[in-house]
């Protein structure tokens, strides 16, 4: 089936744009925002340009005073569901279930195609809906046999992490 939706394509210097409106925004606005963390995958680029503009630290975990930052606020799936706050996007839908505490530009219908993704990347809704997605947030597929080896590392974020302490330092 052929894609028909209109997509709108950015270039790096509008992403930087919109990180100028957003950092205004927490300078005049939210003076008490203190660090930033990036909804993944298409929050982590923008959380870090805004870590760099405003000086504050890239956080994993948010506390009472981070600002959790998005790409776009399409359905307004992700961010019901995103920790904190403080919630802003790029772009934001007002057509959406959820409404940040503050965006850089609305956005109407079109498709927006981020410099950081594929610009062949399909118009489809929120991938975080998909059966895979909700099954990886429910928690660990048990029904599947790992190999042993498999069993000696976390992942945390697409890294490999080994469990054992490797620090040798502080080796316990």
């Amino acid at each position: 089936m052929e894609d028909t939706t209109s997509k709108i394509f950015l270039k790096w210097s509008d992403i930087q744009e919109y990180i100028k409106i957003l950092s205004l925004k927490i300078l005049t606005d939210y003076p008490n925002i203190d660090s930033v963390m990036g909804i993944p995958r298409g929050g982590l680029i923008p959380a870090v340009m805004i870590s760099h503009e405003l000086g504050i630290p890239l956080v994993i975990h948010p506390t009472r005073n981070t600002l959790v930052i998005d790409d776009i606020n399409d359905t307004g799936y992700t961010l019901d569901k995103a920790p904190g706050v403080y919630h802003a996007v790029l772009h934001h839908k007002p057509t959406s279930k959820f409404k940040p505490n503050f965006y850089a530009e609305e956005a109407g219908e079109e498709w927006i195609v981020y410099p950081w993704e594929k610009e062949d990347s399909e118009a489809l809704p929120d991938y975080f809906q998909s059966d895979e997605f909700l099954e990886f947030t429910e928690g660990e597929d048990n029904s599947r046999v790992w190999p042993e080896e498999d069993n000696k590392v976390h992942t945390i974020g697409g890294l490999t992490i080994p469990k054992d302490n490797t620090n040798k330092l502080n080796k316990k």
